[in-house]
């Protein structure tokens, strides 16, 4: 018996182990974000299908901006409590958040043709892919990036609200393609961080199914941004 031989394949079983346990759990986070994207594109068809409804929400400004910061506080109120609730709850209050997203969504995908948001969502699709997969299958520590991009959002996010007030076209398309690239690496840098969640032998717990969806709703917001993003770049709007 060769003990430095029968060690090495012991280490590459655990290895390839460890490897099979993430793909499934990681797999099970994409059901998750593709079940909630799959809601939110089925409550803004059904508005979409109704205009009125949505012109009558565009309308009411109060109504309007009283979901999008309903839309905040839940999604960072799940950030900070996904720990103390049931996986049941986390489940309700991630689709919740998704049909919520779906009704606010609406007002912008009425602006744009429907080929357009269909052509769009294939671009943004391969892209999210390619770079999720890169980020899962990458052995470089990605956190670098993760930060950088973060910072990028802030400034973004400050960049878009001052652009409310001056309307200048040439800060709107730096904020574009600034955009794109933030989302492109967080979606590397989350799906690696996500792929980490994962603990053998949890499977099934409660813990776990927390997990699957935190890291569903990361990735989810990563997808929607990334897709209105390129929706600027890519949308013909309606004449």
């Amino acid at each position: 018996m060769d003990p430095v031989r029968d060690n090495r394949m012991s280490v590459g079983s655990a290895a390839s182990t460890l490897q099979v346990g993430a793909s499934a759990f990681l797999l099970r986070v994409y059901n998750w974000m593709t079940l909630g994207l799959a809601l939110t594109g089925i409550v803004s068809a059904i508005m979409v299908a109704n205009p009125d409804l949505v012109i009558g929400l565009a309308r009411q400004p109060i109504l309007f901006f009283g979901l999008i910061i309903a839309e905040l506080a839940l999604v960072g109120s799940m950030a900070g409590w996904i720990g103390g609730m049931s996986a049941s709850a986390t489940v309700g209050a991630f689709l919740f958040y998704s049909a919520l997203n779906g009704l606010t969504l609406s007002v912008v995908f009425l602006a744009y043709t429907r080929e357009s948001i269909t052509s769009t969502f294939f671009i943004t699709s391969a892209t999210f892919g390619a770079m999720s997969a890169y980020g899962y299958a990458t052995k470089r520590d990605l956190t670098g990036l993760g930060t950088f991009c973060f910072m990028g959002l802030i400034g973004l996010i400050i960049a878009s609200l001052v652009n409310l007030f001056l309307h200048n076209s040439m800060l709107y398309w730096w904020t574009t393609f600034a955009g794109v690239i933030v989302f492109v690496g967080l979606t590397a840098y989350d799906t690696q961080k996500i792929k980490g969640l994962y603990v053998p032998g949890s499977e099934g717990t409660e813990q776990e199914r927390k997990s699957t969806i935190s890291g569903a709703l990361i990735l989810y917001l990563d997808f929607v941004n990334l897709f209105l993003i390129m929706l600027r770049l890519f949308g013909r709007r309606r004449d």
